[in-house]
């Protein structure tokens, strides 16, 4: 089952490194990640999702192996290569995988300008390995949000609010 954590911090920069810790842990194992996404609030009160996977250049990229595959059959791989291109970018603009994008908008509504957020759903974890790579983030941030257990979710806050 997947996990919810929602990490709020009073700065842009720090979700960011959060989120790059955590790949690095995904690189080494110690985490499975289904989505990781940062977002910002400006100062002018924007809000912003920065998804860790551009779904739109994703899509552009399949679609146009695909689309090229099909123009080859019918001959003219060029005009097939655009029109799976254009295809394939339209459906990754509007694919939503993982977190809703429109939860963490209406959840970001509420933050203070200027601030970011971590919001990550994971499927497995190894708890004590992950927390301790944390501490290098406490005291810097918010836990707003988790589904996690009682137990594991006092843990959280123990390494990042300090």
């Amino acid at each position: 089952m997947a996990q919810l954590v929602v990490i709020e911090f009073p700065d842009e920069a720090t979700a960011f490194e959060m989120r790059a810790e955590l790949a690095k842990m995904q690189k080494e194992y110690l985490i499975e990640m289904d989505d990781v996404v940062v977002v910002t609030k400006n100062e002018k009160g924007k809000v912003k999702l920065h998804q860790a996977v551009n779904l739109t250049l994703t899509g552009a990229a399949g679609g146009s192996f695909w689309g090229m595959l099909i123009g080859l059959i019918f001959l003219n791989p060029l005009l097939g290569a655009a029109v799976g291109a254009g295809a394939g970018a339209i459906s990754g603009k509007l694919t939503d995988i993982g977190i809703s994008d429109k939860f963490m908008k209406e959840f970001s509504e509420a933050f203070t300008p200027g601030s970011s957020a971590l919001f990550l759903l994971f499927r497995k974890a190894t708890q004590d390995k992950v927390l301790d790579r944390l501490e290098s983030f406490k005291g810097k941030g918010k836990v707003l949000k988790t589904s996690l257990s009682m137990d594991d979710e006092e843990k959280l806050r123990k390494v990042i609010e300090g």
